[in-house]
């Protein structure tokens, strides 16, 4: 490296402003030109949850933690979550949310996530003319959001001549409310567009939007004056159990009496709410897919759960290959990889369909493009980058152990520090950046140039990188981030110092600047490298094992060191060695910082024999 920059150090230089310039053009593309800043200095918004029953300490602490790694997993966001009182989880978020509900749905979310098989839907026909239960009353008005959690008589509860809940041709759709199913796909490959009805890159039966609406409380009970006077009771279910794979896709094919009853007797709500539900895995469920846009529900009997949520090794979201719009990437593990496997094999020539089922509600019911044996699979639906960026967040940091209350209190609040103490935050940056240029303009002279400029460029690079993070990771400033930008002046103040020695200890042993440069910056560059690592590693430990702001104060020393190391690599040794080249620094000029004065020497070093 040495060797090329003393070559060419100007075209060093242009490469390094080249790099600089497209920072700030990728600044102007986000077309923010102010950081985003913390609760301390601006304030932002208060989640207060309310856990439902009495939650034991270490529930609230697992549902606290789970929390903060959602709020803080996608970046430096510095959110605040507290447990307080014993039964709320308190969530404060810096900035102004733009979609405060969006924020809500994945803070609250309880994320118990099963894939359960549809045996029967509006869209998908089946159960629609099936006999009806004698204890179940065919004329019975539920109430919209009304549960009903169908059992199962035995077989002799079934009339003999209750026609088969074998899916007959689909019927048609309900006006508005459901859309051709998508196929499942494996993540390393997407099926290349076509008109059949599993095109991979359509939306399936619409799917709901974690932002649409408010998810449903699954272990919270139905009113109970609603489930005395309009849920019918139905016999104990006794049928296939959760992961009994092959049994499931038989059941699928024949579903038992009392759950055709129970699935003929439901409605869905009509306002586009979800299904309140007691989403037991072990059980068949009657649930709903609600379409955002329209409000339109398609009414689903499933399964027990075929795939639990437990089985969920990695959530991801994306664009699929050669498609368009955002998907949700699942990696399944342990039997929920066999059993996807299953399935698929199973579904793959038939047009029935596969479940993902979130706290209850149906978010999409797809079909098969493949056999999927390793477990990579995508849900696919109408998702904006938001919902699809939430949806997988919850997944992938787990599901709360404990439930909350629907209504969410959401308050603005200001900042916990005074505005004049960013001003002195503000203030005393400034002036020990003021100390440090001119301790090294009255001791280096001419070569206290670079370190304004060194300065100067390290300060817009880190602004402008804090730009961009705040646009695309959620990074937000802090007094103590501040704090880490401003140690890094120092830490970078210490490279010149050691570079600068090295030079003048060269021409002290009789070498040209040029000469002194090149053989300075050997030694020197190894002792600043070791140096860097250390504070890199200081830096590390902060921003893995510490929470909140210092966290933040970690990240922003670590950033700080990096941009240290880009501007002494790419910007002060090739100035330097640019500058050699004129007889003002290489003939040791008195103001230049390298004459024999200066040098403590009592003559001036031979100008160049370079």
């Amino acid at each position: 490296m040495a060797r090329s920059t003393a070559a060419r150090p100007g075209r060093t230089l242009v490469v390094f402003f080249l790099g600089v310039a497209i920072l700030y053009g990728l600044v102007a593309l986000g077309g923010t030109w102010k950081p985003s800043l913390g609760l301390d200095l601006e304030g932002g918004a208060r989640i207060t949850l309310q856990a439902n029953g009495n939650p034991s300490a270490e529930n609230l602490e697992e549902a606290r933690q789970i929390i903060d790694q959602r709020v803080n997993g996608s970046g430096v966001a510095e959110a605040d979550v507290t447990v307080q009182g014993g039964q709320f989880v308190v969530v404060e978020v810096p900035g102004d949310v733009e979609n405060r509900r969006q924020l809500e749905e994945t803070v609250k979310r309880q994320a118990q996530l099963r894939f359960r098989l549809v045996a029967c839907s509006e869209s998908g026909g089946g159960c629609t003319g099936a006999a009806t239960d004698p204890s179940l009353d065919p004329n019975l008005d539920l109430p919209d959001g009304s549960t009903v959690v169908p059992g199962d008589g035995t077989a002799t509860d079934a009339p003999t001549d209750a026609p088969a809940a074998t899916p007959s041709e689909p019927a048609a759709s309900p006006s508005g409310a459901n859309r051709p199913p998508v196929g499942f796909a494996r993540t390393d490959e997407t099926p290349a567009p076509s008109d059949a009805p599993t095109d991979a890159a359509s939306p399936s039966a619409p799917a709901e939007s974690p932002s649409g609406s408010t998810t449903a409380d699954p272990s919270a009970p139905a009113d109970p004056s609603a489930s005395a006077s309009a849920t019918p009771q139905v016999a104990e279910y006794d049928g296939p159990k959760a992961g009994q794979t092959e049994e499931l896709l038989a059941w699928q094919n024949a579903p038992d009496q009392a759950s055709i009853d129970a699935y003929n007797a439901f409605t869905c709500p009509t306002d586009g709410t979800p299904v309140s539900l007691v989403d037991d895995p072990e059980r068949p469920i009657v649930s709903c897919e609600v379409d955002e846009d329209t409000g339109a529900a398609e009414k689903m009997l499933l399964s027990a759960a075929v795939v639990e949520g437990t089985d969920l090794k990695d959530a991801s979201y994306g664009t699929p290959q050669q498609g368009t719009g955002w998907v949700v990437t699942l990696s399944i593990g342990g039997k929920g990889e066999s059993a996807f496997e299953a399935v698929s094999r199973a579904l793959l020539p038939t047009e029935q369909r596969f479940a993902i089922v979130l706290d209850g509600q149906v978010i999409s019911a797809l079909g098969f493009d493949g056999v999927i044996p390793n477990g990579e699979a995508q849900i696919s639906g109408d998702f904006k980058e938001s919902e699809a960026d939430s949806l997988a967040t919850s997944l992938r940091f787990g599901a709360l152990p404990i439930a909350f209350d629907r209504d969410v209190t959401v308050e603005d609040i200001g900042p916990s520090l005074a505005g004049d103490q960013l001003n002195a935050g503000l203030v005393a940056g400034g002036f020990g950046l003021g100390l440090v240029m001119l301790y090294c303009l009255l001791y280096y002279r001419g070569l206290g140039l670079v370190v304004f400029g060194s300065l100067g460029v390290a300060a817009a690079m880190s602004y402008a990188l804090v730009l961009l993070l705040s646009k695309t990771a959620g990074f937000t400033l802090t007094l103590p981030g501040i704090a880490g930008f401003i140690i890094a002046v120092g830490v970078t103040a210490d490279s010149f110092i050691l570079f600068f020695e090295r030079i003048r200890d060269e021409m002290r042993e009789g070498k040209s600047m040029r000469v002194a440069v090149e053989t300075g910056w050997k030694r020197a560059k190894v002792t600043r490298l070791a140096a860097n690592v250390v504070s890199l590693l200081s830096a590390a430990v902060l921003y893995i094992f510490a929470t909140g702001v210092v966290k933040g104060f970690g990240f922003a020393l670590g950033l700080s060191t990096l941009i240290d190391l880009a501007v002494l690599f790419w910007f002060t040794k090739p100035l330097v060695s640019y500058l050699a080249k004129y007889k003002f620094f290489n003939g040791g000029g008195k103001l230049s910082g390298l004459s024999k004065e200066t040098l403590g020497m009592d003559a001036a070093p031979a100008g160049g024999k370079a």
